[in-house]
């Protein structure tokens, strides 16, 4: 091709976006959320984590149904990491310390 030629046109990019039931990129193969839909999802939830962290928890329990049915038995920890640890707020509290263990309650009993 001489430099005069223009370029051939180039197809638009595939979305990342989940193929059901296998929670699988339809773009990449990956694992969803790939690392470009976790960005594609942090630009578009930029001014609202927390309604991002609803929907993902949404879809989570939709991906644990359905892989279920697969035959499979996920794992709730691994789901967790997939769908929803990666995208809490920097410096939000918790995932990175141990959990502290409470003492009884006030009154001796639980209700």
């Amino acid at each position: 091709m001489s430099s005069r030629e223009p370029a051939p046109p180039s197809r638009p990019a595939r979305p990342h976006v989940p193929m059901r039931p296998l929670w699988r990129c339809r773009a990449c193969g990956a694992h969803w959320p790939c690392q470009p839909a976790r960005l594609a999802l942090l630009a578009e939830y930029r001014d609202d984590r927390t309604a991002l962290l609803v929907y993902l928890a949404t879809v989570m329990s939709e991906a644990a149904g359905q892989l279920a049915q697969l035959g499979g038995q996920p794992d709730p920890a691994e789901l967790t990491a997939r769908f929803l640890t990666w995208a809490r707020a920097p410096g939000a509290g918790g995932h990175d310390r141990p959990l502290r263990r409470l003492g009884p309650c006030p009154g001796g009993r639980r209700s």
